[in-house]
């Protein structure tokens, strides 16, 4: 029964990225850009002068929703966001890394090239091509750019890492590493004693908020929708459940960098290829914001990875 616990395997499936805002579109001299808001902890160095996608979707008035992805066929065209030339950027060598690339300067590069046969009345003609192409592509105007959810990321797939392939390299790591495995475990897992529960949650990187985040009761209710098809609904057993629940919370850890010895303590660090790896508590400082696990709950842990085999690690 529901009451007596579930098994929870959870994990959060958005990474850092650039987001485009609700009015984005606009010609400045001969470029057409976006305009957008980073989303997330992101190192802001590390996005200009890179091939990037657009990802997202386009929901228009009518209720049809336009999947949107720009960047990732070997055919499409890459989008970008432009860094100075070597030659003129010594003022911006001086600034320290946080401070030389500005968040406002983020926008997208779209397009340079003017429609042709503008009309005489034509303000901006670069931009109204790249309104003509989307137009002729997605079917979308420029007003359904207000009810959009489109997301900027590095372009192109996953690869091999290392000449002997023991790594791998690609966007969106955090938190696909876990988020998947979380999810292919549950499917071959074949009989279970509990009932198992794959929590993939969204708006991880701002602070789990919102509907979709972990600080909403949608998990909750779902808990309760559940027990009400089962026909064992009441609070004190929806409180029962979660109360005899068991949950890895699964996110990526930093493994031991010997090029960045100085911020690691081996003691407590993680180590590539050395197993899975267990964070008895979360948090900085004084452990402010931790979820400090029980010691119990981890000694039950070591005993199931043991029992079968299994390569582990403890770090923070």
């Amino acid at each position: 029964p529901m009451e007596k616990g579930m098994h929870i395997l959870g994990a959060h499936i958005d990474s850092p990225r650039i987001d485009v805002k609700q009015n984005p579109l606009y010609q400045d001299e001969d470029f057409a850009l976006l305009d957008t808001h980073y989303y997330g902890g992101i190192k802001k160095y590390q996005w200009v002068a890179l091939p990037l996608a657009l990802h997202g979707v386009v929901a228009k008035k009518d209720g049809t929703v336009v999947n949107v992805v720009i960047g990732e066929d070997p055919s499409d065209p890459v989008l970008g966001i432009s860094d100075l030339l070597i030659h003129v950027s010594g003022d911006q060598l001086a600034k320290t890394l946080s401070k030389a690339i500005e968040g406002e300067k983020l926008n997208l590069t779209v397009g340079s090239r003017p429609v042709m046969n503008a009309a005489d009345d034509c303000k901006e003609p670069v931009k109204e091509l790249i309104l003509s192409m989307l137009k002729e592509k997605y079917d979308i105007e420029e007003e359904d750019f207000l009810s959009a959810e489109l997301e900027i990321v590095p372009a192109g797939p996953a690869r091999d890492y290392g000449l002997d392939r023991s790594m791998i390299a690609g966007y969106g790591h955090d938190d696909r590493v876990c988020a998947y495995p979380s999810f292919a475990a549950m499917m071959e897992a074949g009989h279970v004693d509990r009932t198992s529960c794959c929590l993939l949650v969204d708006k991880e990187e701002i602070g789990s908020v919102g509907a979709t985040g972990m600080q909403s009761r949608f998990f909750e209710n779902t808990v309760a929708e559940l027990l009400n098809l089962t026909g064992e609904y009441s609070e004190i057993k929806l409180k029962r459940c979660l109360a005899n629940s068991r949950m890895l919370s699964s996110d990526v850890n930093a493994a031991f960098d010997p090029l960045y010895a100085d911020v690691f303590q081996k003691n407590s660090s993680s180590f590539m290829g050395k197993g899975v790896v267990f964070n008895k508590f979360t948090g900085r400082g004084g452990k402010s914001g931790s979820n400090d696990a029980n010691a119990e709950y981890l000694a039950d842990l070591r005993k199931i990875m043991d029992d079968n085999g299994v390569n582990f690690q403890m770090a923070e």
